[in-house]
């Protein structure tokens, strides 16, 4: 074996470092020409729901969407297929004199809203950030994305904050530990309950004089991190009919507490959880019912009733786990439970619940399939009903993406 002088290896490792500083260079060199990243997937789904959920919901798990009386959206067991998932999007990276303007414009083929049940267009994100603000529709920040769980349904679980919102949001700390505050778009959902045939109803108009506050601290480490997060919100309601005797205006302060978090066990287990605490909230919530109901308000008869805003507790609890490069489980429970007021029906949504296993497999690069078991419960306010579904999910996914740069000048 050759004996090495201490200068020839000093030139050695001198050598070595320069070639890992001009690696890196050349790294940071080719980040900063990057222009556009167009990325997405092609994703279909394959199942059999051994129950019955709203047609419209086919290929979900939603306790909200699961039947309030016996039968109410036909008989049980039925096979789907569905390609909703799919999903294209595109960030683009402009220097500018005041830094760096990002954009990401995201879409997928899941229909919601007047498109329920359809496989169509649908906006995901509209966003653009400069520096420490950022403006367009993103994740909410009383919300944590990174507690969703690696799993193939779609909707994910019940209990947690899921929301995706038009801001304006001011981050004075960016990274992995940050801190962002947020001016978000206003809006609730009511319901009248079984008073919602009175008449004098019909003129209660709703009114958001101020947008929505919200704000999120993480403090990330080797452990993973710990997220919390708050929202504060004004919602007014206002009775605009002067020709009867009813004065049915009111307003309402509502407001959310969520702690979540990721926590690292061993070097393949994350731990995903969420505790989430508020009134008049569920807009934010991945699937909840109304934010304000009615409530009764006895030998009051300019007032007999008044809205409230109701209060909720939510609870997600994941494990992901990957046995190798090839093969991963994830497993986990959460749910919702709404303190209902006085004045809703009886088949009021009261409780929902969500649990998952799956195991999922890789077999080459950009590409994956699994198996998932789905099951999800429903409870209603006072009429002693409760529901559930059970689904067996096979999914395949394949995932694309191309970055553009920028050719030297």
């Amino acid at each position: 074996m050759k004996n090495y002088s201490p200068v020839k290896l000093m030139t050695v490792g001198i050598f070595i470092l320069l070639l890992a500083a001009d690696s890196i260079q050349a790294q940071e060199e080719e980040e900063k020409k990057k222009v556009m990243e167009i990325y997405g997937f092609i994703m279909v789904d394959a199942g059999y729901n051994f129950n019955q959920i709203h047609p419209d919901w086919f290929d979900v798990v939603r306790p909200t969407k699961l039947p309030s009386f016996k039968n109410e959206f036909g008989t049980d067991g039925n096979f789907y297929f569905s390609v909703r998932q799919t999903r294209l999007g595109f960030k683009n990276y402009f220097q500018t004199g005041a830094g760096e303007l990002k954009t990401h414009f995201e879409f997928e083929m899941f229909g919601t809203g007047v498109d329920a049940g359809q496989t169509t267009i649908r906006l995901r994100h509209a966003y653009a950030e400069l520096g420490k603000f950022g403006v367009g529709q993103y994740w909410s920040p009383f919300m944590d994305i990174d507690v969703f769980p690696n799993t193939v349904e779609y909707w994910g679980p019940t209990g947690m904050a899921f929301f995706r919102n038009i801001q304006v949001r001011y981050m004075p700390i960016q990274g992995d530990t940050r801190l962002t505050i947020a001016l978000e778009r206003p809006g609730a959902s009511a319901d009248q309950g079984r008073y919602d045939d009175r008449i004098e109803l019909n003129n209660v108009k709703s009114r958001f004089p101020v947008p929505d506050l919200s704000a999120e601290y993480r403090r990330a480490g080797k452990f993973g991190y710990v997220e919390l997060a708050g929202i504060l919100r004004y919602m007014k309601w206002e009775d605009q009919n002067t020709t009867d005797p009813f004065d049915l205006s009111g307003d309402a302060l509502g407001w959310g507490l969520n702690l979540s978090t990721n926590l690292k066990i061993g070097q393949k287990t994350v731990f995903r959880g969420a505790a989430l605490y508020g009134q008049g909230v569920q807009n934010y919530m991945n699937d909840a019912p109304v934010d304000v109901a009615i409530k009764t308000n006895p030998g009051n008869t300019v007032r007999p009733i008044e809205g409230v805003a109701l209060p909720l507790f939510g609870l997600t609890a994941f494990i992901d786990h990957n046995w190798n490069d090839k093969v991963s489980t994830a497993i986990g429970y959460s749910m919702i439970d709404i303190d209902n007021s006085d004045g809703q029906e009886d088949n009021a949504f009261k409780k929902g619940q969500y649990a998952i296993a799956n195991l999922m497999f890789y077999p080459v690069k950009n590409a994956m399939m699994g198996v998932e078991l789905q099951w999800g419960d429903r409870q209603n306010y006072k009429d002693g009903w409760k529901t559930d579904i059970m689904k067996v999910q096979f999914s395949f996914k394949y995932n694309f993406s191309q970055t553009l740069y920028k050719k030297n000048d």
